[in-house]
C-alpha cells in the first residue's frame, strides 16, 4: 500500500473520530430534513438523499423527510395541456390542477424517495397531510386580490401520529399536502410544512436542503452562520429575495417554537446531510435562536 492510501485511510479515520460526539449527542432525537423539488431533479442527488437518511438512522437519529416537488407538478401539468399560474411564488390550484399535485407529489415523487430509502435494512414509510389528518390546514387568503384556490396554510401537526411513526422505528416521508375542515386535499408549500413539523416535534435540527451553497452577504459572500435576529434583518432589508424568504421563515418558525438549529445546504454536494451534522465545520448557512 502506497503512502498516499495509507493517508487516505488515515483521513478517512479522523472523519469518524471527529463524527463521534456528534453521532453521542443525535443519537434518539429528531431532525427534520426538507429536500426541495429541483433538488430532486437528478438520480444522483434522490439516491444520496435516501442514502444520507438511511445512515442517520443506523446511527439511532429519528430522521423525518418533507419533500417538495414543484417542477415534478409543473411538467406534469403540462404534459396535460395547462399552464401553471404562480402568485408570489405560489401556484394557483383549482380542482384540475389539485389532483395533478396529489398525483406527482404523493403519487410520484413520494413513493420513488421511500422505494430509494427501503433498498437497504431502514424502513421508510410515505404519508400525506391527509393521513391521520397529519396536517390540518386553513384555506390561505387571496394573495394580491387574487384566489389561489385549494392552497392552504398549516393550522396543526397531528404529533401523535408522528411520534406513533417514529417509535416504531420507522422513517416518516411527508408529501406537503393538507387537509381542511371541509374535507378537501389543499396543496401548501413544502418549506413552511417543514418548518411546522420541526417546532411541533420540537427537533434538535431542521435541515433545508436546496440547489444553492446557503445565504449569501452582500458582498457575495457565503454566510456560515447567523442569528434569528440577523435574519429577520435580512428579510425585512430586501437583500433576500425570492425563493429563499419561505426558506428562512420556516426557519424561523421553527427556532421561535425551540428548534435548536436550523440549516440551509446544498443538496447537490454528496453527503450534504452527513456533513453538515457530523463535522465540525458543516457546510451552508447555520441559523441559531
Amino acid at each position: 500500500m502506497s503512502p498516499t492510501d495509507i493517508a487516505s485511510l488515515i483521513s478517512k479515520a479522523e472523519t469518524l473520530v471527529e463524527a463521534i460526539p456528534y453521532i453521542e449527542k443525535f443519537r434518539g432525537r429528531v431532525i427534520v430534513i426538507k429536500a426541495g423539488g429541483h433538488g430532486l431533479e437528478t438520480p444522483e442527488i434522490k439516491s444520496g438523499l435516501a442514502t444520507d437518511v438511511q445512515m442517520l438512522w443506523h446511527l439511532g437519529v429519528n430522521p423525518i423527510v418533507v419533500h417538495g416537488g414543484g417542477p415534478q407538478i409543473t411538467h406534469l401539468l403540462e404534459s396535460l395541456g395547462v399552464t401553471s399560474r404562480f402568485v408570489r411564488g405560489l401556484r394557483v390550484t383549482d380542482d384540475t390542477a389539485m389532483n395533478v399535485v396529489e398525483m406527482a407529489l404523493v403519487g410520484s415523487v413520494n413513493q420513488e424517495i421511500v422505494g430509494l430509502m427501503n433498498r437497504g435494512t431502514a424502513r421508510a414509510v410515505g404519508i400525506s397531510g391527509k393521513d391521520a389528518g397529519l396536517i390540518r390546514v386553513r384555506r390561505m387568503s387571496p394573495v394580491d386580490g387574487v384566489d389561489l384556490g385549494r392552497v392552504g396554510e398549516v393550522a396543526s401537526v397531528n404529533t401523535d401520529f408522528l411520534a406513533q411513526i417514529l417509535a416504531a422505528g420507522y422513517i416518516p416521508v411527508i408529501a406537503p399536502t393538507g387537509i381542511g375542515d371541509d374535507g378537501l386535499c389543499y396543496n401548501l408549500n413544502a418549506d413552511h410544512v417543514a418548518g411546522a413539523v420541526a417546532a411541533a416535534m420540537q427537533a434538535d435540527k431542521l435541515i433545508i436542503m436546496t440547489n444553492v451553497e446557503g445565504l449569501f452577504g452582500a458582498k457575495g459572500e457565503l454566510v456560515s452562520s447567523l442569528t434569528a435576529k440577523k435574519t429577520r434583518s435580512a428579510i425585512a432589508s430586501g437583500h433576500v429575495k425570492g425563493g429563499m424568504i419561505p426558506k428562512l421563515e420556516c426557519c424561523l418558525t421553527a427556532l421561535n417554537a425551540g428548534v435548536l438549529k436550523a440549516h440551509i445546504i446544498d443538496g447537490r454536494v454528496a453527503h450534504a446531510t452527513l456533513l453538515e451534522i457530523y463535522t465540525d465545520e458543516g457546510i451552508g448557512t447555520e441559523i441559531t435562536p
